[in-house]
């Protein structure tokens, strides 16, 4: 877990090293995001349901369920906690969005794999499902904010290629289709493998831009790490084991929100063209935490 930890951390430090040299940065980030987001983020979503393998029935629907009422949970704790943590309302966006998104398609997948098996990939996929929804509605209005109409939230979201991606994935999911000919899955998986170290490499280039007081962040950034990558995941936990889902299902639920911040946040940022200081420096100081936070977390309530 610690190696695949320290994997992903290296692609954010070569997005960096790029942005220092000139490879990486300005229109060629922002294209490069609208590339994530539209392209390789839906094929990787997709492919999240074509591994071939059917998983436990039982364990779909409240999969589903547990995912809505944490979202909706975190969610509460997003739009209200940032207001007590800093006073300019753009920034208590990114606050907020880095205390409900966790990075689950990217680190999310393999760490979930590390500990509970291959097998549980699509379970964090069904999870993932609600995620993508929320990220792309909720996370939107977080970071664009509401105080122009030019800023408002667009319905069209709803219908952007990662959400009907998200979509059909469910409806795979609940259809239980496991024969997706090779011809469709193959190239679906190729083309989403490409979001990973591109989303990484935007985040590691977004850094790149700031100084090294800015990339450390502030109490303010120390503060929404403490919360996105223990009290928040903890409280939840205990939250769903007293509603009474089982063990199991708590237990991926848990690690899957442990997340560091969602690299999804800085795209989102760029697309915007929203300031991506606080943004980038708490998706830092999470991922380079979550290194060791994620194995406390695992070892203590596991």
């Amino acid at each position: 877990m610690i190696v695949v930890m320290l994997t992903l951390f290296a692609l954010v430090v070569v997005g960096f090293v790029a942005g220092k040299l000139g490879y990486l940065g300005g229109d060629f980030d922002r294209q490069l995001s609208r590339l994530v987001i539209n392209i390789t983020c839906p094929a990787l979503i997709l492919s999240s349901a074509m591994t071939g393998e059917l998983p436990d029935r039982r364990y779909i629907l409240p999969l589903l369920l547990i995912s809505v009422l944490t979202y909706l949970l975190l969610s509460v704790a997003g739009f209200l906690l940032p207001r007590y943590l800093v006073r300019d309302r753009a920034v208590q966006g990114a606050v907020g969005f880095a205390l409900i998104f966790g990075n689950v398609g990217f680190m999310g997948y393999p760490v979930v794999a590390s500990i509970f098996g291959h097998e549980a990939v699509f379970y964090a996929a069904v999870l993932n499902v609600v995620n993508t929804f929320a990220v792309f509605t909720i996370g939107t209005i977080l970071i664009t904010g509401t105080s122009s109409d030019q800023e408002r939230f667009e319905k069209k979201v709803l219908y952007s290629t990662p959400m009907l991606a998200a979509y059909l994935t469910m409806g795979i999911v609940a259809l239980r289709i496991d024969n997706i000919p090779a011809a469709i899955s193959q190239p679906l998986t190729m083309l989403g493998n490409i979001t990973v170290p591109a989303a990484l490499l935007i985040v590691g280039s977004s850094m790149s831009q700031l100084s090294l007081r800015s990339m450390l962040g502030n109490a303010t950034v120390y503060v929404t790490t403490l919360l996105r990558l223990a009290v928040l995941p903890v409280a939840v936990h205990f939250v769903m084991r007293f509603l009474g889902f089982e063990p199991f299902v708590v237990n991926i639920n848990t690690l899957v929100i442990a997340m560091p911040v969602a690299t999804y946040g800085t795209i989102l940022c760029l697309k915007y063209e929203k300031d991506t200081t606080m943004i980038t420096a708490v998706t830092f100081v999470t991922t380079l935490v979550s290194m060791v936070s994620i194995p406390l977390l695992v070892t203590l309530l596991f």
